[in-house]
């Protein structure tokens, strides 16, 4: 599916008539497709070998023809999964033309589509800050989510009592954070790299002449927009970090918890033990065959016994629980 619209007044256009400030939205395109694009637009083949290939990394680089940068998000980030989504992004400084290629929906980029509302002309590279700025929203959603989990995890640890699977939620929180973060860094850096090339992006050539005062004025702009991008992803990153940390502390937690309520029933078990140890004594006293015991003839001697057993275990149990041994 091939859609474009004016990044003006963002009425639809006929892309394929080489108008510029436009913005051309390219969804699982078929064959046909491509060769449209490539008819209608100077495309390396390099990157669109990445723009095609499922599970390209971020990246960011400039070509002769275009700049290009594929921009690897989440695509469920409130389920707290690693499941991606990747825009890719050929900018044509020249004629202000962005041209997106997505192989599946993405949410972030169809909300900008659906709300876009135009731009003044020499602004057009504010769409591009909105869409990463929108991608990066992701992360922020998927941290969200994570803290949420962990507050669940920090709530069963008190309640739970199958350490095995408590441990194995929080070693699989712990291998998703780790490629989220990997996601995020490699985000980064790309956007940062956008961001050293502010002036190419604003349509300086790149080839040693000065730029105009109203170029580099452009370019300024873009770059702290794009900055504020890098700043959004770096905070999302030191986030997975402090959640990487907490999950670690939760499961060592976990650990102490388990092991004092092992110390508890170990416990439990020696004071009955050590109630039972003289009531053994006793029994195994009076179980001797000697011929001569005189508590064996007793009229009362059986009632004796319980009393005792009773007694000790009664007297013990009092000892044992004012000394909050139990």
């Amino acid at each position: 599916m091939i859609r474009a619209m004016s990044l003006l007044d963002t009425e639809p256009v006929h892309w394929q008539g080489g108008q510029p400030s436009i913005w051309v939205d390219v969804e699982a395109p078929t064959p046909e497709e491509l060769q449209q694009l490539t008819r209608s637009f100077a495309l390396n083949h390099l990157a669109m070998e990445d723009a095609l290939t499922h599970g390209q990394w971020s990246r960011f680089e400039v070509y002769p023809e275009h700049i290009f940068l594929v921009f690897r998000t989440l695509d469920q980030p409130e389920a707290c999964t690693d499941e991606t989504e990747r825009v890719s992004l050929f900018w044509y400084p020249k004629t202000d033309t962005l041209l997106t290629i997505r192989l599946q929906d993405v949410d972030y980029l169809d909300k900008t589509w659906r709300e876009f509302d135009g731009l003044s002309h020499g602004s057009e590279e504010r769409l591009i800050y909105t869409l990463l700025a929108r991608g990066s929203d992701t992360f922020f959603e998927f941290t969200d989510a994570l803290q949420d989990q962990t507050l669940t995890l920090e709530e069963a640890m008190f309640t739970e009592r199958r350490t095995q699977d408590f441990a194995q939620q929080i070693f699989t929180y712990q291998h998703l954070i780790m490629n989220v973060r990997r996601l995020v860094s490699n985000a980064r850096e790309a956007v940062a790299a956008f961001s050293r090339h502010a002036l190419l992006v604003a349509g300086s050539n790149g080839r040693g002449a000065a730029p105009s005062p109203a170029v580099e004025v452009q370019a300024q702009e873009i770059a702290l927009y794009f900055r504020d991008v890098v700043d959004n992803l770096s905070r999302v990153h030191d986030s997975l970090d402090s959640s990487r940390e907490v999950l670690s502390n939760v499961l060592n937690v976990n650990l102490s918890v388990q092991q004092a309520r092992v110390n508890d029933v170990v416990k439990t078990l020696t004071v009955v033990s050590a109630i039972f140890l003289p009531l053994t004594f006793l029994a195994g006293v009076w179980g001797m065959n000697f011929e001569f015991m005189p508590e064996l003839h007793w009229r009362y001697g059986y009632l004796v016994a319980w009393t005792s057993f009773i007694g000790v275990a009664v007297g013990l149990g009092w000892y044992f629980k004012r000394r909050n041994w139990w």
